[in-house]
């Protein structure tokens, strides 16, 4: 018996009990829909951040100081001086403070606004973005002389603009922990404009920030080298200046943007692989499944298999026959998966774009090829592995033996 031969009479014997065909495939099923689902989630997280990234830019480098509250402290100035002292490796420099307090606008209070102090550099002119990838809506950002003089004014997002003035915010007024700021600009939305989200946020300049007591024990610079080939050389210049301050590299960490994507990348790699491995369970239970099912099946037609021994099929014949008969229920298991894997990511990244509100620019789950691939392979190999010890058993069976069994 040829190979076609096999496999039509695989697919008749699983047509002919249809309810205990399906609960046979349902463990391969499920495990190769979750397989499909993760690597889609996986995928469409790491594209997504990496176009996250991409927005901030190639070219930032981030760097994080702890404080010592001592002299060895560097200051704004110093960080401004080392941009000026390389200008063909840096081409600028913001701080970055996180304020802790009270945002009012007349009786309404904000307590889930983020505000934060920068400098005007924080703002690309060309792009129309700011360095956490926002772009400006109405009005101006932040200038050098709102800086330099630490004027009361703030650039806040569309969320805020939405629910404190109703739409139209420039010129208008609120407090940050009772200190009053204007409104001078407003950026375009960017999450789901919802409360505590990247659009509920204020942007003031840093010397105002320092005045309402910003920082505490960290203090952050975002710098910008001239372009992405020169990102390496500027971090090492920030390094150099920093361990000449402190003597020591546990007081700071300097990161470029490309090296954020790929520590990124390394943690969804590793929960990926976590999440596959759990998913695989049910590749193995499934597995299990189809060798007792085939094991019953062995039992069930013993006679068969006597009959066509006495007529001269050898023991390799039943044997390929019962291994071709797990292959296709576990093939036909694993297709049915990814069918069912690649409709749960599609929903998934339907429901995600709905509760972000980002449409078709924001996460998209996306299955591939090689991941599809893959699944469908190790679905084909658990069957044929686990359906080989029925098979084996069948192979062995004594014709007279066999023919004689009720």
């Amino acid at each position: 018996m040829n190979f076609t031969q096999s496999f039509k009479l695989a697919v008749k014997s699983l047509m002919t009990s249809k309810m205990r065909s399906l609960l046979t495939m349902l463990g391969i099923i499920i495990g190769v829909a979750a397989v499909i689902i993760i690597t889609s989630l996986g995928n469409g997280m790491q594209n997504y951040m990496n176009d996250q990234f991409e927005e901030m830019g190639s070219n930032l480098v981030q760097a994080q100081i702890w404080e010592t509250g001592t002299s060895l402290d560097v200051k704004a100035e110093d960080m401004y001086a080392l941009v000026e002292k390389y200008p063909q490796y840096l081409s600028g420099v913001t701080p970055y403070k996180s304020v802790q307090g009270t945002v009012r606008q007349g009786s309404d209070e904000f307590k889930r606004t983020s505000v934060y102090g920068v400098g005007e550099t924080f703002y690309n002119v060309e792009k129309n973005s700011i360095m956490t990838g926002s772009s400006l809506g109405n009005g101006r950002f932040l200038s050098y002389v709102d800086v330099e003089r630490a004027q009361a004014v703030c650039v806040i997002g569309s969320y805020l603009e939405k629910e404190a003035f109703g739409g139209d915010a420039l010129g208008k007024t609120l407090t940050v922990s009772g200190a009053p700021f204007t409104v001078v600009g407003v950026l375009a939305v960017n999450g789901d404009n919802s409360e505590g989200s990247s659009d509920d946020c204020i942007y003031i300049p840093y010397t105002q920030a320092d005045r309402l007591g910003a920082g505490g024990y960290m203090s952050l610079y975002m710098f910008t080298s001239i372009d992405r080939s020169t990102a390496a050389a500027a971090k090492g210049i920030v390094e150099n200046r920093l361990l000449k301050a402190y003597h020591d590299s546990d007081y700071y960490l300097v990161m470029t943007s490309a090296e954020m994507m790929d520590a990124m990348d390394s943690m969804v790699n590793l929960l990926m692989a976590i999440l596959t491995l759990i998913a695989a369970i049910s590749l193995l239970v499934g597995g299990i499944g189809i060798m007792n099912i085939m094991l019953v099946s062995v039992t069930e037609r013993t006679r068969e298999i006597g009959i066509r021994k006495s007529l001269g099929a050898k023991g390799r014949d039943i044997r390929s026959q019962f291994i071709i008969e797990a292959g296709t229920t576990s093939a036909i298991g694993g297709s049915i998966g990814i069918v069912l894997g690649i409709i749960m990511a599609n929903i998934i990244t339907n429901v995600i774009a709905l509760v972000l509100g980002t449409g078709n620019d924001g996460f998209v789950a996306i299955p591939t090829f090689q991941g599809i691939a893959v699944a469908f392979g190790v679905s084909v190999a658990i069957g044929i592995l686990f359906g080989y010890l029925p098979a084996n058993k069948a192979a062995k069976l004594n014709p007279i033996d066999a023919l004689r069994y009720d």
